[in-house]
């Protein structure tokens, strides 16, 4: 994974889970992959958490302890708490394909992961989103700046 440009502000990406052995091994993972990882051990956490970091993405567990993942992923969404909707990475204890492609295609979630996920597909996953995200905000940022070049 490549290191963030020092330039621009350092990359951050929401942990929503509960099992500490999973995140530990998530932080590990991830340990250089030149962003921030901030971690959340529930939904209602979680939710705090996206809202005051604004992070460039979110790895989130579904089986939360207090509410659904799905349940955390569509109040963030929904109710544009972030914006541009920062790309989420799905962790999954058990799922079919169905629940994949579900996830996948209909919810266009970045990834769906089962665990236990191999620490490369992690790897990968996350700086496909930290690229995807960082495209995004710069078409936001264009899509405010003033046409025409008037002052």
């Amino acid at each position: 994974m490549s290191l963030p440009d020092r330039a621009s502000p350092p990359k951050k990406i929401v942990v929503v889970e509960a099992d500490e052995d999973f995140l530990h091994l998530i932080r590990m993972t991830l340990a250089d992959c030149g962003a921030e990882l901030l971690s959340a051990g529930s939904g209602q956490e979680g939710l705090a958490l996206i809202v005051a970091s604004q992070p460039d993405a979110i790895i989130l567990d579904l089986a939360l302890p207090d509410m659904n993942g799905w349940e955390v992923f569509i109040q963030f969404r929904d109710h544009a708490l972030t914006e541009p909707v920062p790309p989420v990475i799905i962790l999954a204890d058990e799922g079919t394909r169905l629940d994949r492609t579900f996830s996948l295609q209909v919810a266009q979630v970045h990834d769906y992961q089962m665990k236990p996920f191999l620490p490369s597909q992690l790897r990968r996953s996350v700086a496909d989103a930290l690229r995807v995200s960082a495209l995004c905000k710069a078409q936001v940022a264009s899509a405010r700046r003033p046409k025409g070049g008037h002052a």
